[in-house]
């Protein structure tokens, strides 16, 4: 029989504040609430999967963010939520009424902020192989900072930009070279990625010759990512630190100063009740701190520093529901729990492994006493949420409620199998919105032409 790691068979603080949205609570029969909606409520309402997103928990996480950069970096600063991690109309407007900017990486994502009213000054398009005509697009709509990720991409944009009476800021996304030790597909900051201008090879040093000669380019600063899920800081300080001692080559060579910094985003979030939960503002105030003191051993200005969370600002603010279908003991072996989502909605763990924690969302308290494996509805084998947890007895009809699912869900979300994604329903103050529907047979079909 497979025996789950030690982790999975410890007890866990019931709704811990690292897991769960701000205003998770239990309600008087035992059921979960979220910003006082019961979630059984919400999922008989509108179906599951359902995906919940507590909008307290995404306005808290903003307002500690530009706290944090007010309180330890005394220069202009701003904060920038990266939209690949969960993204619609209603979520760009939720940011922009939070006073932070936006990241897209897609014409799309361009598209929605712009439906959404986001002002397109405020909005960095990154993207490390950007189409002409996104860039073209991007440029007419007046974006606000372009992120050129490659020599080719300078070039075209330089093309693009040559007859511009105002030139377009640009960041130029750097490599230093540094690697973070977490799962090989979401780190970007080592030499070997596809990601980014190399310090290595001289190729950044290129950009930036060729940046400084291109009329219609106006070179703002540098900006660098090192990768998502980070939890330990020293790599992104010696990144920082890379960063600058090339910004002062670059200033003693062309008399070019770095008005503008970005240490990209990537801070990490806990997924289960073991997992390290690092704080928001420590994470600030390093990056401050270190940008800072290498500004002064430089010799330059402090630049304006632009922090970019996605997974740190959304992950904990959403929840999502499922329904179990059927159950399946194999003596001796496993015990299945079979709910209707999967791997369509939250390809995360068949993707990266990832692990989360989960509860009987009807009986919030109720003690741990089954170690099952809670798989998809998929046909695939490795169409599986959860592996070895401990869950109370569940049975068909049980609503698990898996938290931190806010990001790299949805956004990854696929009809594999021809299943419609879920809806995505906002709670605020004991409401409950749709902000984004489930998808309908119709909308599988709205694609599709027949045999001609």
């Amino acid at each position: 029989m497979r025996v789950a790691r030690l982790s999975s068979m410890l007890p866990c603080m019931i709704l811990s504040p690292t897991l769960w949205p701000d205003t998770a609570a239990k309600s008087a029969t035992g059921s979960l609430l979220l910003a006082g909606c019961d979630v059984l409520s919400l999922a008989k309402r509108h179906g599951t999967p359902l995906y919940v997103l507590d909008e307290a928990t995404v306005r808290a996480g903003a307002q500690t963010f530009s706290a944090a950069l007010a309180q330890h970096y005394s220069s202009p600063s701003t904060v920038h939520y990266a939209g690949k991690a969960l993204l619609s109309v209603a979520i760009a407007e939720l940011m922009a009424d939070c006073g932070i900017g936006l990241d897209c990486v897609s014409l799309g994502e361009l598209a929605v902020a712009r439906h959404a009213g986001v002002d397109l000054t405020k909005v960095h398009l990154h993207g490390n192989a950007k189409p002409p005509y996104e860039l073209e697009q991007a440029l007419a709509w007046g974006v606000g900072r372009i992120m050129v990720d490659s020599l080719d991409e300078l070039r075209l944009l330089g093309a693009l930009t040559a007859e511009r009476s105002v030139p377009q800021p640009v960041l130029l996304r750097l490599n230093p070279g540094i690697d973070v030790h977490t799962h090989a597909h979401i780190r970007t900051g080592q030499l070997d990625s596809k990601f980014g201008l190399p310090l290595a090879t001289g190729m950044a040093a290129e950009a930036v010759r060729l940046a400084l000669a291109m009329p219609g380019i106006r070179l703002a600063g540098f900006h660098m990512h090192l990768g998502s899920q980070i939890v330990a800081l020293a790599p992104l300080q010696q990144a920082i630190t890379a960063v600058f001692d090339f910004a002062a080559t670059m200033r003693a060579r062309y008399r070019w100063t770095m008005d503008e910094f970005s240490p990209g985003g990537g801070l990490g979030v806990a997924y289960t009740p073991d997992d390290p939960a690092p704080s928001i503002e420590e994470y600030v105030r390093r990056l401050a701190s270190t940008t800072l003191r290498q500004a002064a051993a430089t010799g330059m200005q402090p630049p304006k520093l632009v922090v970019e969370p996605g997974r740190s600002l959304i992950a904990r603010a959403v929840v999502a529901l499922y329904t179990v279908l059927a159950t399946k003991s194999i003596p001796g072996v496993r015990h299945f729990v079979a709910v209707d989502g999967g791997m369509g909605d939250n390809i995360r763990p068949a993707l990266y492994g990832a692990r989360y924690h989960a509860l009987r969302a009807d009986q919030v308290a109720a003690e741990p006493t089954t170690l099952v494996t809670v798989a998809g509805r998929y046909c695939e084998s490795g169409d599986i949420l959860l592996s070895d947890i401990l869950l109370p007895s569940v049975e068909p009809g049980s609503i698990l409620a898996l938290p931190m699912a806010g990001a790299y869900t949805l956004s990854m979300a696929s009809n594999y199998n021809l299943v419609p994604r879920p809806a995505l329903v906002l709670v605020r103050d004991t409401q409950d919105h749709v902000i984004q529907r489930r998808e309908t047979l119709e909308d599988l079909m709205a694609r599709d032409l027949r045999l001609p």
